[in-house]
């Protein structure tokens, strides 16, 4: 964080005081814009979205995780099923309530939402995790392991691992 006194001086110059906004801006909220404009091109406008700090209660929603295995075993969701993406073919989607809502997520959504519009076209009420894993970890939400919380979150590559501003990042 800048100190007060780089601040004051940033702030006697136009536009460095801009700067300083956009910095600033950049730095209280876990979601960068560049993120928000990556996401953006990610995501189908039509399928709906829910933010993490949508979601009063995980309670009401089945939650599939759809990453690989060893992203799901380095953490995952509290409560989510583990569904894969390569391996969803062989996923039982009769085990999941018609009349319950589904949260799908993966590392940053893209994956999810195509498990998700295959799980709508089975007839299902299906929301994808805004951001994925990562954003839901940088809004300061917790992750687990098979054991307990953990503060490690696969990313599934460094090139998507600069987007984790908390926790531990895992290839």
């Amino acid at each position: 964080m800048m100190s007060p006194k780089r601040i004051i001086s940033a702030l006697r110059f136009p536009l460095l005081g801009v700067f300083f906004v956009f910095f600033l801006a950049n730095e209280v909220y876990s979601q960068s814009v560049a993120y928000k404009s990556l996401l953006s091109v990610l995501y189908d406008e039509e399928f709906p979205v829910l933010k993490p700090g949508e979601l009063k209660s995980l309670d009401n929603f089945q939650i599939l995780d759809t990453r690989e295995k060893e992203e799901y075993e380095v953490s995952h969701i509290e409560g989510a099923q583990w569904a894969g993406f390569d391996s969803f073919p062989e996923f039982d989607v009769q085990k999941l309530d018609k009349n319950k809502p589904v949260l799908v997520y993966c590392t940053v959504g893209a994956r999810s939402q195509e498990i998700g519009q295959k799980l709508q076209n089975e007839g299902f009420q299906v929301f994808n995790l805004y951001g994925g894993i990562i954003h839901w970890v940088n809004e300061n939400h917790p992750v687990f392991n098979e054991n307990s919380m953990t503060n490690q979150v696969h990313t599934y590559s460094q090139s998507w691992g600069i987007w984790l501003k908390k926790g531990e990042k895992v290839y």
